[in-house]
């Protein structure tokens, strides 16, 4: 970015209050889909892309009409040996991405890579004590290269956590955890599928969802929830039809897990439901436990500017 020239400082703290007003919506210079229009040129940098995969003009319409997609879901989620109920949310938008500093562009530049961003949310109750779960994954929509950047942060009353992923020369991994164990940590790896990213990459292209035996970094809630180490893990996923949906499903036989999806074999691919097998709770006592969760309602809409009170009526059409 550009630095302001000095004989514009004075304008500075102007532009910093306009930013502050507009919330998490800072691309009001322009819209969504004027700014993937304008941003087909990427920066050169080390992380290695594949050529661009053509846009649809179904996706286009679809997903730069200025709207993000909301998504609520009923969970059943397994932890510490039992299974508790909460809703989980997913929130799946586009914006443009600045790939060097690995976050939202503010404007439009010709070093904007587009990316199908996807934040998914997780509220249930462990007894007397809440758990609130969010993972954020920045995807490119032309499905050329991994994630940019995928995090997490963990809320409950004993303490909160925060993992993230930036993809540059290797995966760089950082986390921040209130375990003595954990604590602070930076690391790098090679490169592999990210289950984080198979999200987003069902909503774009699920005929090319990885198949077969491979490694896979699995989903960075579930490392951080079960204190396992970070890394790529042997994985084997397949894709099945099942009536109108298609179930992609990933088995990681050293963890005992596996994690099914369950989305519309049709345009726009939509996410209905998903299952995840695993142990739930800790030593001789943790047994195989099942975390559901079930399509409710979904919602295109412009979120970022419905913050007034008169907009609570919103989260009623998401069974929220």
């Amino acid at each position: 970015m550009k630095k302001l020239a000095t004989t514009k400082f004075q304008i500075v703290p102007v532009f910093i209050l306009f930013l502050f007003l507009v919330g998490c919506n800072t691309s009001t210079k322009t819209n969504d889909k004027e700014l993937a229009l304008n941003n087909e040129k990427e920066v050169k940098s080390s992380v290695t892309e594949l050529p661009k995969k053509p846009l649809s003009n179904e996706f286009k319409e679809y997903w730069y009409a200025g709207n993000a997609e909301i998504t609520s879901y009923e969970l059943e989620q397994a932890r510490y040996g039992q299974i508790r109920t909460g809703k989980s949310v997913l929130i799946y938008v586009t914006e443009p991405f600045l790939p060097e500093k690995q976050v939202k562009a503010d404007r439009s530049n010709p070093g904007n890579v587009q990316v199908l961003k996807l934040n998914a949310t997780k509220k249930y109750l462990t007894g007397i004590y809440p758990y609130s779960i969010m993972s954020s994954t920045f995807y490119p929509v032309y499905d050329n290269q991994h994630a940019i950047k995928t995090s997490l942060s963990v809320q409950e009353w004993c303490g909160h956590v925060y993992s993230q992923i930036n993809n540059r020369d290797k995966f760089e991994f950082t986390s921040h955890s209130y375990f003595e164990s954990e604590a602070d940590e930076n690391l790098s790896i090679d490169k592999s599928v990210l289950e984080n990213e198979i999200w987003n990459k069902i909503r774009i292209a699920p005929d090319d969802l990885p198949i077969g035996d491979f490694k896979m970094v699995p989903s960075l809630e579930y490392l951080r929830l079960r204190h396992k180490e970070f890394g790529a893990y042997d994985a084997t996923a397949s894709l099945n039809s099942r009536g109108n949906n298609r179930v992609y499903t990933i088995s990681y036989p050293e963890l005992e897990r596996t994690l099914s999806i369950t989305f519309s074999s049709a345009f726009p691919y939509s996410v209905e439901s998903w299952s995840e097998e695993f142990k739930s709770g800790y030593g001789p006592n943790a047994k195989t436990l099942q975390t559901k969760a079930t399509r409710l309602k979904s919602l295109k809409t412009p979120y970022w500017g419905q913050n007034g009170n008169d907009d609570l009526v919103l989260r009623d059409s998401l069974g929220l």
